[in-house]
């Protein structure tokens, strides 16, 4: 009986000792090397590939942002501020879409077939609008210049880039909102479009609040 006891005992004790150290190990040693690494050599990634502006983090390279007006009392949804270079559609071009103005609760397209009703009415509505939107009066959008990027959100509602064709199809009026010469706010694009990751994977890309941050100093020195 005694012998049983000790041997439980010392079972006991064996097994509480390995709980400990697994512990430490994998709960606090481990996670800390990890962390040391991280932010040792991937420090922009470990925290988020944050964006600063005047000293302050303004968002991440890999949220997309909204550019809105504020709401007007009894409107659903609030008006885009056209001073500002427009991302790709936030809310999925529905009304009913999972996300809605980059909400990080949840995130998501329409889910609808290309060939679906109401899913080619709301591009051809978008399609209107940015041809409306991004036509000035020495400056006419053409339907046949809007890319796909302008009309369509993509798979999870938050991507923070657009196309260089939908970046310079704004130009015209970003520069006239702005009071700023078209040659500069094209120079602008030029020098925030991103090519292709490694030379060939992915689409040459511009990301909108780095351009975005980059307009804001412009118009503060001019």
């Amino acid at each position: 009986m005694n012998n049983s006891f000790a041997n439980t005992a010392r079972l006991l004790g064996a097994g509480l000792r390995a709980l400990l150290v697994l512990t430490l190990v994998t709960g606090v040693l481990y996670p800390l090397l990890v962390t040391g690494i991280a932010q040792g050599l991937f420090n922009d990634k470990a925290n988020g590939s944050e964006i600063t502006s005047e000293g302050k983090v303004v968002g991440s390279s890999l949220i997309g942002q909204a550019y809105n007006l504020p709401l007007k009392k009894g409107q659903e949804s609030p008006e885009p501020d056209l001073k500002w270079f427009q991302g790709r559609p936030q809310n999925g071009l529905g009304t009913n879409s999972v996300n809605t103005q980059y909400k990080l609760i949840l995130s998501g397209a329409t889910n609808r077939s290309g060939d679906n009703e109401e899913l080619i009415q709301w591009v051809k509505d978008a399609k209107a609008a940015v041809v409306k939107d991004n036509s000035t009066a020495d400056y006419r959008v053409k339907p046949s210049q809007v890319p796909a990027d302008a009309v369509t959100s993509s798979g999870s509602g938050l991507d923070p880039n657009i196309s260089p064709a939908y970046a310079d199809l704004q130009v015209h009026r970003v520069a006239a909102k702005n009071g700023l010469p078209v040659a500069q706010v094209d120079k602008l694009v030029d020098e925030h479009t991103e090519g292709r990751t490694l030379g060939f994977m992915g689409e040459p890309r511009v990301n909108v609040l780095e351009l975005n941050i980059a307009l804001k100093e412009l118009v503060a020195k001019s």
